[in-house]
């Protein structure tokens, strides 16, 4: 077709959308991604999304009216990076609350994959994740979902008064309920010896049970956490497919299919 400004601006529209998706979707939005690679990544796929898409005229009124469309766009794909990004704060709580229970919590470090700080443990969960989210081709599936969000959202279209607070309640459930069964083994082998250790206390209070306590909470920890690596893909996993069904929950309230 002939390009004309009208064309232009629709490119930069599903630029926009793409561009939003890479500031906030796991592994894209990481801060060893360089910002270059990001803008060029962006740039073809949305020449790839182009072409496959019908083009149809945008109705705006003046420079508002697009400013509009291009804050709507952005919202869209911040929205589905967001989602799948979410999941990603499952295993940093469950992380922290692991160091919580065996003595680590103090040790604070900068996770790039949150962008915020973090247990040793949260760390070690979140860089874990971000290599398994590579070797499934997750990242696929958020390209994917962009792709598909323009069959469904299209240019202009997004519904931005859907019911997100369903989601967020879904979310703010699951984030628990999964945050939990991942640390409930340790967290169940720290409580006893904690009953352990105060019945000790009780019968023996010569001895120190605060250095005997802290010595072998870590020992504990640490030797389930190692115990428990090997069952760490099958969480990962159950993790994916809560991050598929929360990107197609927003997705469709963006469609407005809620």
């Amino acid at each position: 077709m002939q390009f004309t400004i009208e064309y232009l601006e629709y490119i930069i529209l599903v630029f926009i959308r793409i561009a939003s998706m890479m500031v906030t979707a796991p592994f894209f939005n990481s801060s060893n991604f360089p910002r270059l690679t990001k803008m060029g990544l962006s740039f073809f796929f949305s020449l790839a999304a182009v072409n496959m898409l019908d083009f149809t005229s945008l109705s705006y009124q003046g420079v508002v009216g697009y400013a509009t469309l291009v804050l709507q766009e952005g919202i869209t794909g911040a929205f589905i990076g967001m989602a799948s990004g979410f999941c990603l704060y499952i295993l940093n709580f469950s992380g922290n609350m692991v160091d919580m229970e065996i003595g680590f919590s103090m040790a604070m470090e900068f996770d790039p994959a949150t962008n915020v700080q973090s247990t040793i443990t949260a760390n070690l969960f979140s860089q874990l994740f971000l290599v398994l989210f590579v070797i499934s081709d997750m990242h696929y599936f958020i390209i994917d979902a962009v792709y598909d969000s323009y069959k469904l959202i299209p240019i202009g279209g997004a519904d931005l008064k859907g019911n997100f607070i369903s989601i967020a309640g879904t979310y703010i459930t699951d984030y628990f309920v999964i945050g939990f069964r991942v640390i409930l083994p340790i967290f169940s082998c720290i409580l006893l010896i904690n009953v352990v250790l105060g019945i000790l206390a009780k019968i023996a209070p010569q001895m120190n049970m605060f250095v005997i306590g802290m010595q072998l909470k870590i020992f504990i920890g640490l030797f389930l956490l190692f115990m428990l690596m090997g069952y760490f893909p099958n969480v990962v996993d159950f993790i994916f497919v809560e991050m598929q069904k929360l990107t197609k929950l927003f997705v469709g309230q963006l469609a407005g299919q809620g």
